[in-house]
């Protein structure tokens, strides 16, 4: 499903959710509309795009990591928006003089205060991912393995970050070995099949595929942890190799019922759903 705007006071902050780095990114015309007070979207851009141009000339760091994504857009459409992390958002409030900086301030550290809350106790993001499943329709069996699927993901996040491996690129690079070793696609041409944009793939897998990440992803830990695998080049081996062993799995289900396991089937609401893709699997 369409990831919702978080909400300040009563303006919509719209965001999305980076799986692969497993971070929240920002809109930052509306952090710069609710700083500046403006009921006009179109003010509040073109006083982004001017402070911009001023930071960008100073050197500022902060115009660097702000990136365009995909979010929607007041015509329905997914339009390119400049975006930010709430670290990156805290820093850029202190060039826009306003009432609200404070309030914002405030907001923004709830939000990574509530990240880290999840970190220290990932049961509260499960808990809260529960109610958002319940809400949406998910069976009780579906919301199960989602969850013990994601905890196979937390152990293995968990052992990459305490055996030199960085969190962003490298865990992508890593989860899409995985992921391509298992299913024979990777991560993007998973999500194309299916017809996602901007939505975690994850929320939209079937049973079986949830099943069959999971068993890759727990292989993939336990090689690494028998081997004590630190650092890329030996941690690409366990997850080529953990992966293999969800591959022989598949294979072998498939081989059986003569079904495929990978879906293009989305839970994304009627209406809202975009046309899948034809991707071709390697590794079969």
């Amino acid at each position: 499903m369409p990831i919702q705007p978080a909400i300040f006071e009563t303006h919509e902050i719209r965001r999305v959710y980076n799986e692969e780095t497993e971070t929240w990114w920002f809109s930052v015309v509306d952090i710069v509309q609710v700083l500046t007070q403006q009921r006009d979207y179109q003010t509040a851009r073109k006083y982004w795009n001017k402070l911009k141009e001023r930071l960008g000339k100073e050197g500022s760091q902060l115009v660097t990591n702000c990136h365009q994504l995909k979010m929607l857009a007041a015509d329905g459409k997914q339009r390119p928006t400049d975006a930010a992390t709430a670290e990156t958002l805290l820093r850029l409030v202190q060039s826009v003089p306003s009432p609200k900086a404070e309030p914002i301030k405030l907001w923004l550290a709830k939000v990574g205060y509530q990240r880290m809350q999840e970190m220290a106790d990932p049961g509260l993001s499960l808990d809260r991912a529960r109610e958002t499943w319940q809400k949406h329709g998910r069976s009780e069996k579906w919301i199960q393995q989602r969850m013990t699927g994601q905890e196979t993901r937390n152990k293995l996040t968990d052992y990459w970050a305490n055996h030199d491996i960085r969190k962003g690129e490298e865990f992508a690079i890593l989860t899409n070995i995985i992921h391509q070793e298992w299913s024979g696609v990777g991560v993007k041409a998973h999500k194309a099949m299916k017809g996602l944009q901007d939505h975690n793939l994850r929320d939209h897998m079937s049973e079986a595929e949830l099943i069959f990440t999971a068993l890759a992803e727990l292989s993939a830990r336990q090689i690494a942890e028998t081997d004590d695998a630190t650092g890329m080049a030996a941690n690409k081996v366990a997850a080529t190799q953990g992966g293999a062993i969800a591959k022989q799995a598949r294979k072998a289900l498939e081989s059986r019922t003569g079904r495929p396991v990978l879906s293009a089937d989305n839970f994304l609401p009627p209406g809202r759903k975009s046309r899948p893709k034809t991707v071709k699997k390697t590794g079969k």
